[in-house]
């Protein structure tokens, strides 16, 4: 294979989709994997979907995923730093090549006249296209009205025959010439369509391969069409299966959190997110589920990514995630934890305690944004929120008799350590005669507000004496 050059090409319109993520993952590995190079170009020519803060958003996501890039904004590669919107010059000197030669020409239709051509095929039930209005101007008079008459410079799509995409995930891919419009090159105000500049800027960079989402396969063919009409070779393409809500409609801000940003917010680890949007489409062949990043490079390969649609599973990223947490060296989990604590403005005042603290919820942490709720009970005077399984236990008919009885332990026994505690709850079992769960669930439950979470010596070792019985008395009181 020849030196491999990949690109992830963003368009900065806002937040970073888990798509975008995947896409520029599977770049990223593709070039590792054959010590290719990977390109950061950011394609920023749609002015009027520009948002400001877009690409420090990027930048900074990348450096969080522990994505490096080789060339691209802020790297001394030999075409960077890529802003589309500073190579204007390029794509209005390739595109009037195109004219020259044919394969392109100015159309000068207003708004008005494509609403009305569109509404009018819409009528006839046929596909909204161009209809060639201009593509009939003598090129003399269309370079005569261009002087005072603003235009767009359309391409040539053939009027007949088929274009053939080779694509190594989906196959030999055929698309007939007459559904294809005469696509737009270049806007009014001068700047290029994705369309031109993303080839332009693919052969100038040498890119090998371009790997994107699926819904870029439609607009593919006039991609290869462009590539010859320019006389340049064809990359290698490959496009990746759509990600998908569990209705499998297209993963979309409407039925929960798309951008990586709310989860880097939520307190999911990169690593873990990296993981989950790796298999997100791709499997080694395997069982396998948790990758490291030189794991992943090590096996990826695009034969191995599927056709069909990705199914987004909340739950496997939380699973994911805690096992991760539960995998961090302590004293990385120690920095992160208190960390998340202080962001909360929880602090028992003793940084021990606090260390003890962030180490007795750590095997119950989905992600360090539930750390607020999972300690709450050791930073208040009283349980906030029972869990409905916790209300239960709670109410149950032996449970009173349980708290009676260890409160009256409690009251005579001074200072509360783990021994202590322990000897207590024997004492509770012999005097009411009730055990297992049905003992140590109510207390489990009025001590926590959950039936998981903590191992409860752990928890009494912090709570100490005088909060115990404020949490048994509170749960007596329900």
């Amino acid at each position: 294979m020849n030196r491999v050059r990949v690109r992830f090409a963003p368009s900065p319109t806002g937040f970073v989709h888990l798509g975008s993520l995947r896409t520029a993952l599977y770049n990223y590995l593709f070039a590792r994997h054959y010590q290719g190079t990977f390109i950061l170009r950011v394609e920023d020519t749609d002015r009027a979907r520009y948002t400001e803060g877009a690409v420090e958003s990027l930048l900074e996501t990348f450096n969080w995923a522990g994505l490096d890039y080789d060339e691209g904004p802020e790297t001394d590669g030999p075409f960077g730093p890529y802003f589309q919107s500073q190579r204007l010059e390029i794509y209005a000197r390739h595109a009037a090549e195109m004219i020259a030669n044919g394969n392109a020409y100015r159309c000068f239709c207003s708004e008005t006249r494509l609403e009305k051509m569109r509404a009018d095929q819409i009528a006839r039930k046929e596909m909204p296209k161009y209809d060639g209005f201009c593509r009939r101007l003598d090129p003399a008079e269309a370079e005569q009205k261009s002087r005072s008459e603003s235009f767009v410079i359309r391409m040539k799509i053939p009027e007949k025959g088929d274009t053939i995409v080779e694509d190594v995930i989906r196959g030999t891919v055929t698309f007939s010439n007459t559904q294809l419009d005469d696509q737009v090159l270049v806007k009014s105000d001068g700047y290029p369509t994705y369309h031109l500049a993303n080839v332009v800027d693919d052969h100038l960079m040498q890119v090998t391969h371009v790997i994107r989402g699926e819904e870029w396969l439609l607009s593919t063919p006039k991609h290869v069409l462009l590539y010859r009409y320019m006389g340049w070779e064809l990359p290698v393409f490959a496009h990746l299966p759509l990600l998908l809500n569990p209705d499998r409609s297209k993963l979309s801000k409407r039925q929960g959190d798309v951008a990586v940003e709310d989860y880097r917010e939520a307190g999911y680890l990169p690593a873990a997110l990296v993981n989950f949007v790796a298999l997100m489409g791709w499997s080694r062949g395997d069982d396998q589920e948790i990758f490291t990043l030189p794991e992943l490079i090590d096996s990826f390969s695009l034969e191995r990514v599927g056709k069909a649609g990705s199914v987004f599973s909340r739950e496997k990223l939380d699973w994911l995630n805690a096992t991760y947490i539960r995998n961090m060296r302590e004293e990385e989990y120690i920095d992160r934890a208190l960390t998340e604590l202080q962001k909360n403005k929880l602090d028992s005042g003793d940084h021990g305690v606090n260390r003890r603290i962030a180490l007795a919820v750590r095997n119950s942490l989905t992600r360090f944004g539930d750390i607020k709720d999972r300690t709450a009970l050791f930073f208040s005077e009283k349980i906030d929120k029972y869990s409905p399984d916790a209300r239960d236990w709670i109410k149950k008919s032996t449970s009173k008799t349980v708290f009676d009885a260890l409160l009256r332990e409690l009251e005579k026994t001074d200072p509360v350590d783990l021994d202590s505690f322990r000897q207590m709850m024997s004492q509770v079992q012999n005097s009411t005669g009730i055990k297992g769960k049905d003992l140590w669930m109510p207390v489990r439950a009025a001590m926590t507000g959950l039936t998981e979470g903590p191992e409860l010596p752990i928890v009494i070792e912090i709570l100490g004496r005088e909060k115990m019985i404020k949490f048994v008395k509170q749960a007596l009181e329900r």
